[in-house]
Parts: C-alpha cells; sequence; structure tokens
C-alpha cells in the first residue's frame, strides 16, 4: 500500500519538473470524496474532470452525421461518426443546438468568421477588421479563471494553423475572429499554439530559476538524451514507494513522455509551401504531414490531462474558411471551395470524406484517453471532450441543428451512449453551462443561454 502523497507532487531535477499522472495514492479519504463530488470539480473517485474543445472549421455534411432511429439508445452512425463507433457507449450526439451570435443578425456575409468567434463566447462579434474588436468571453476561459489556480497551466490552446494578428480575412471581419475559438477577455482572444515542441516545453520545461539552462529543448537535446535523465532519481524513489498499480500508471506515463520526445526529434519538418496547406509560415518544429501533426498536437493534450498540468484545452482542425487541399485523400480541391457544393453529389461526397478524416483524428486522441487508467475507470471517463462546429452545412451557411459530439463521462456524472434530440433552437451555450457545472465552475447565466441541457445528466 503507497502513502498518500499530494496531487501537486512534481518530479524535479537541475530545474527542470515534470507534473505527474492522477495517481492512487493521491485519492483523497472517503470524506473528501463526497465533498468533491458535490462540489462539481471531481469525478466520484477525486479524480479531476477535464474539458476539451475541437473545432471543425466549413460545417458537416450533415445527411452523413446525423444519427437515425427512434431509439435514443439504439442509434444508427452514418458515415462521418463511423471512425468513433467503438466509442458509443461513451458519448452522446446532441442535435437541435444552435449558434445565435454566429448569424448576420444584419451584418450581412462573414458566416465563417462568425461561427468561430461565435462558437465557445456564444457572442455576436462586431464587424470590424480594425483595433475596436468585440467579441464575448469563451466557455474554456470562464473554467480556466475559476479552476486554473489548480493546475500549472490555467489553459491550453491549439491548433494547426497560426492564429493571427490583425487584417481582414472575411468579408469585414479581422482575422482575429476567423482564428481565434479562446477569448478571455471580450478584446483579447488567446492565440493558439502549433509547434508541438513549444507545447511539450510550456508542459516540461525549465522552473524559473537563476540558475537554469534556458536554452529551448530542441538544443538541450542535442547533449542529453531526455528531460527525464534530469528527474530519474527522483523517480526512482518514488517508484519504491508506489503501490503495484501506481507504479504501472508511473512507468507508462514516463514512457508516453519519452516517446513524444522520440517523436519531436524524429518527425519530417515542413521546410518549404506545400500545395495542401494554406499561405501561412510554420515555424521549425512543425511536421510536415497533417495527420502527424494532429495527432502529436492531440497527444500534448493527453500528457496535459494526465499529468494534471491544466483541466481546459481547445483545439482548431483548421482555421474559419480554411482552403486546405487533402491531398491523402485524394482531394485536391481546397476544403472551403467544395464545402460551397451547390448540391453536387461529387462535392458532397468529398466534404464527407474531410469531415470522416477529422473524425479519425479525433478517435486517436480518444484512444489515447481512454487507454490511461484513472480512478475507477479511464481518462477519458474523466473528460468531456466536445467535437463539432459552428456551421451545419457548409453551403447554406447554417447555424442551427449543430453537429455536436460529446464524448466522455464527465466523471461519472453523465449518463452516454445516446442521440440526444434536443428542440430544434436550443442554444448551444445551454450545453456550455452543463459541462461548466461538471468541472467546478457552474454560471447562472452564458451569452443568450436559457437553461441547462439537463439530459446529459
Amino acid at each position: 500500500m503507497s502513502k498518500q502523497i499530494s496531487r501537486r507532487t512534481m518530479l524535479r531535477g537541475m530545474g527542470i519538473a515534470v507534473a505527474l499522472p492522477w495517481l492512487e495514492a493521491m485519492a483523497p479519504q472517503a470524506p473528501l470524496i463526497a465533498n468533491v463530488a458535490r462540489a462539481g470539480n471531481g469525478g466520484s473517485d477525486g479524480a479531476p474532470v477535464r474539458m476539451a474543445f475541437l473545432y471543425v472549421p466549413n460545417g458537416m455534411h450533415m445527411k452523413d452525421w446525423k444519427p437515425f432511429g427512434p431509439d435514443p439508445r439504439n442509434f444508427k452512425l452514418k458515415p462521418i461518426l463511423k471512425p468513433v463507433e467503438k466509442f458509443r457507449a461513451k458519448m452522446n450526439i446532441i442535435s437541435g443546438l444552435s449558434l445565435d451570435g454566429a448569424f448576420a443578425h444584419g451584418d450581412g456575409g462573414g458566416d465563417h468568421a462568425r461561427s468561430v468567434a461565435s462558437f465557445l463566447t456564444g457572442a455576436h462579434p462586431k464587424k470590424t477588421h480594425g483595433s475596436d474588436i468585440r467579441n464575448g468571453v469563451s466557455v474554456d476561459q470562464i473554467a480556466a479563471e475559476r479552476i486554473g489556480h489548480l493546475t500549472r497551466l490555467k489553459s491550453l490552446e491549439v491548433g494547426t494553423e497560426e492564429s493571427s494578428t490583425g487584417g481582414q480575412c472575411d468579408t469585414g471581419y479581422s482575422c482575429l475572429y476567423t482564428s481565434n475559438i479562446s477569448w478571455r477577455t471580450e478584446r483579447s482572444p488567446l492565440a493558439k499554439e502549433i509547434n508541438p515542441a513549444a507545447i511539450f516545453e510550456r508542459l516540461f520545461g525549465s522552473e524559473p530559476q537563476k540558475t537554469v539552462d534556458r536554452r529551448p529543448l530542441a538544443t538541450k537535446a542535442k547533449n542529453r538524451k531526455s528531460i527525464l535523465d534530469f528527474v530519474n532519481q527522483e523517480a526512482k524513489i518514488l517508484h519504491n514507494n508506489l503501490g503495484v498499480t501506481d507504479r504501472r500508471k508511473l512507468d507508462e506515463y514516463l514512457y508516453a513522455v519519452r516517446d513524444i520526445e522520440r517523436r519531436l526529434g524524429s518527425t519530417e519538418k515542413l521546410d518549404q509551401t506545400e500545395t495542401d496547406l494554406s499561405s501561412f509560415q510554420r515555424p521549425i518544429g512543425v511536421p510536415r504531414k497533417y495527420d502527424e501533426h494532429v495527432k502529436l498536437l492531440m497527444d500534448m493534450m493527453v500528457l496535459a490531462f494526465q499529468s494534471d498540468s491544466t483541466r481546459v484545452a481547445s483545439f482548431m482542425f483548421a482555421n474559419a474558411g480554411s482552403n486546405r487541399a487533402y491531398t491523402n485523400l485524394a482531394i485536391k480541391d481546397g476544403h472551403h471551395n467544395i464545402s460551397h457544393h451547390g448540391n453536387s453529389r461529387p462535392k458532397q461526397q468529398k466534404i464527407s470524406q474531410i469531415n470522416k478524416f477529422h473524425m479519425s483524428l479525433t478517435n486517436h486522441f480518444l484512444t489515447r484517453l481512454d487507454a490511461i487508467p484513472e480512478g475507477n475507470g479511464t481518462l477519458l471517463d474523466n473528460c468531456m471532450v466536445l467535437h463539432g462546429s459552428g456551421i451545419a452545412d457548409g453551403n447554406s451557411h447554417s447555424h442551427k441543428d449543430l453537429p455536436i459530439a460529446l464524448f466522455g463521462g464527465g466523471g461519472g456524472t453523465i449518463t452516454t451512449g445516446r442521440h440526444i434530440q434536443l428542440r430544434s433552437g436550443t442554444p448551444l451555450t445551454n450545453l456550455y453551462r452543463s459541462m461548466l457545472k461538471r468541472v467546478g465552475a457552474p454560471v447562472d447565466k452564458f451569452s443568450d443561454s436559457n437553461g441547462m441541457v439537463e439530459e446529459i445528466a
């Protein structure tokens, strides 16, 4: 039997601090578990609840998305959701949600910009490409402000394309709107990190000490094998004081950290313009292949959750209106261009392929989360992972009846395995209120919410 240790315990050495995964030795005593569960900031076994938002640009081919069948517990999956079929018992498909802030409301064109800016805020962004930006605070940042003090990082913002600092991107809307879904204040978006190595540095970089070697990890890696070399002695001591189950968890976690280090060092980097990419410049360290890039970023998010370095994350598969050509799927046309399919069946099939491909990458994320034991279940059981878009059909730019899938059990607080059909027009922000409650950041009102989605209870 291992001794109880603090949730904030870290492995330290030579200025390096490596956070630990959730271990049984960190579980509070029974009375405290009950208090945590009632407060809504942890699962029934004391493990923390995390939330992640995965954004898909350019909408969805809804005919290949929405499940069918009269029984909400025995629904049939359409092609786009087939990649996550093994998680049907740990997911809810939620239909009927609407994003009112993304509608024009007299502002004319700009649905792509509004769909991204409004997705996590529910707000109607001010139409401008100048300095008078105005949007709203996003749901992830509400959570970050409430529970961010419990972790090393308040939140993690990740994506495959850089966040813009200005300019005009969508019929009068600033590029700030099209490239950011996380907003700290109504005027301050939080830029995404697209470089896996930079995220690794944030998670496992040096502590703020005067004598610390502050060279980038890529440079320091030339002189040593792993950051774990610095904390090896503390890891051995901790390992000897843990129970059998916790020893296995620790070993698996440290192996995962080393594996990502190895992949960061061996991944082929993008060093020239490619035909399937947007015109933005990528920094050294970003993988050449899109799927490798996404998987590395998602693995970073898994490590961040596993180590409790943060409990809040957002991810953008691409920026609003992305015109990436998915040549790996033999699709040479730009994503945004074919989303305006004009009811062309060949174009609709290509959109469905792209949507299914994105879902296969989400399946990678879910698989990694579900493979990590935590408490009485897995890391996925203590998460809420939302995959969706602020646009339903890309051709009509509809913001009603959005494609929204919610994975994970929220620490045992969510009944899963259903297709939940809400009344059409139900605010998406109602779902966000329900999610905020489960991570310990309840609010009485969020943007245009008029209640909560109690169906996930």
